[in-house]
């Protein structure tokens, strides 16, 4: 899942979280914790549907449970994501 710090959604708006979300849904990093999640309503819909259709033991399941149990689809390794993070973080006392 993508991240995005929340002083960047709040210095550029909804603009910086569409962007973002072109490849899938987008954690709000605020004092180096998630925050939030910003999604597509497509995604959302999708995640709502699957929620209320389950027939399993998941079947109730809130849609962030949804999220976190599906399988990672990203492109980037652990690695990669912590060491963005870490270049994010490190500007931020810059500005």
């Amino acid at each position: 899942m993508n991240s995005i710090p929340a002083a960047e959604v709040k210095r550029r708006g909804v603009a910086a979280l569409e962007e973002a979300a072109k490849s899938g849904p987008v954690h709000i990093i605020r004092n180096n914790r998630p925050a939030g999640v910003y999604m597509s309503e497509q995604e959302y819909a999708r995640l709502l549907a699957e929620s209320r259709a389950a027939a399993t033991p998941k079947a109730g399941a809130s849609v962030w449970e949804l999220i976190l149990d599906r399988p990672y689809e990203g492109t980037r390794t652990k690695e990669q994501i912590d060491a963005q993070l870490h270049e994010e973080r490190a500007g931020w006392g810059k500005r």
